[in-house]
């Protein structure tokens, strides 16, 4: 057991050697998505303020009731839309250069668009909406242009971000490192009559300390009961001998999450409770040998059920068992694709990233979660953090 400020001054920043993502990765994505483009019969891609943004065109923008977006055409440069009296910020923060089309406060910036194609003699009719635009931009769009053919850009979008670079994987790693070193930490810190808002603290006050400004993106900290609520309650708890203890966290390195969750006892478990993290480990590590290039994701899943179900638990999604889908993609969002759920037959590939958390609720008692992701490679699949050996054993 450790006390606060003892803890923190054993962490110390991890972020020497990190890499950002080059300019020249970014312009290598935008080629990938031109070539989709044309492969799915898009003229141009509208890209919304958000991660496709910052993916793309290396623009961090958070999105807004304004539009902040690029425009990008199935040949040449990518071009900007943004409020007039944001064009010092964009250019403060853009990686690529690129014309950018400027709207004042009263005016259209669906007009801007169209004015935009016109001008770029972007002839064609099939404008690819990014996935993560709100319904108001899509709207707006179809109203101002009635004659285009508006589509989702999320195939574009997924082909491209779903299998990561070299420099991504990197990243993902390292972030997952840090978090691990930060839950490591909290777990020391643990002690009767302890709440979990004042863990939660010191988890954010130790994502900084390893070298996260922002400090923790998420952070949830359960105890008891409380803990067979997958996301949580909205009241915090005091830690008790003996209790139950979940911790999931995660922060962003130069935007790519990290994600990680622990679940052990504080004191002794019960037999049922060892028992349970016995089968969530289990469950987890058939998820891991599941995972073969060209198996489709829906077999990890299927991996981690079959081995709660012979032991018992589910069927499916029934209680106690396994709530929820096994795992997610995850890099500039917490969860992207590819989902590692029933139903999705997306081959893996090298370069993909994604959760094993094969959760088990027992309801009304506890619960167990323990997250740790891995990417592809043509050699099968690593792990960026090795996950828990024994409730004793955790990092």
């Amino acid at each position: 057991m450790s006390d606060f400020q003892a803890a923190l001054d054993s962490l110390s920043n991890m972020t020497d050697g990190v890499v950002p993502i080059s300019v020249d990765e970014y312009r290598a994505r935008m080629q990938k998505a031109q070539s989709l483009m044309k492969e799915h019969g898009v003229d141009a891609m509208y890209i919304h303020g958000g991660t496709n943004l910052y993916y793309f065109t290396g623009l961090k923008w958070n999105p807004s009731e304004r539009m902040v977006a690029a425009i990008l055409p199935a040949d040449g440069e990518p071009n900007y839309i943004a409020p007039r009296f944001e064009l010092d910020t964009l250019r403060d923060y853009w990686q690529i250069e690129g014309d950018i089309f400027a709207w004042e406060e009263h005016e259209s910036p669906f007009a801007l668009v169209k004015k935009l194609l016109a001008e770029k003699k972007v002839s064609g009719p099939t404008i690819a909406i990014d996935g993560s635009a709100p319904f108001f931009i899509v709207d707006g769009l179809q109203k101002e242009m009635p004659d285009h053919q508006f589509v989702t850009a999320q195939p574009i979008s997924d082909a491209c971000r779903q299998c990561k670079s070299d420099a991504e994987i990197a990243m993902i790693k390292q972030a997952h490192l840090m978090t691990m070193k930060v839950i490591e930490s909290a777990a020391s810190i643990l002690k009767p009559g302890i709440s979990t808002s004042e863990v939660t603290k010191f988890i954010d006050d130790a994502h900084r300390k390893v070298g996260a400004p922002a400090g923790s993106y998420f952070c949830i900290v359960l105890f008891g009961v409380a803990t067979s609520f997958p996301h949580g309650v909205k009241d915090p708890q005091i830690l008790k001998e003996e209790d139950w203890v979940l911790i999931d966290t995660g922060f962003l390195l130069q935007g790519y999450n990290s994600d990680i969750t622990r679940t052990f006892p504080f004191g002794k478990a019960t037999a049922k409770q060892a028992e349970i993290w016995s089968l969530e480990r289990d469950a987890q590590i058939a998820a891991f040998e599941a995972a073969q290039i060209g198996a489709p994701c829906e077999a990890i899943d299927a991996a981690a059920r079959k081995t709660l179900e012979a032991s018992g638990l589910g069927p499916n999604y029934d209680l106690p068992g396994l709530p929820h889908r096994t795992g997610h993609g995850c890099g500039l969002d917490i969860h992207e694709a590819p989902y590692v759920v029933r139903g999705n037959a997306t081959p893996l590939e090298s370069g993909m990233v994604a959760s094993i958390e094969p959760m088990i609720v027992v309801p009304g008692e506890f619960g167990v979660r323990l997250e740790d992701h891995f990417y592809m490679t043509t050699a099968g699949p690593q792990w960026f953090t090795e996950p828990a050996r024994s409730m004793e054993d955790l990092f």
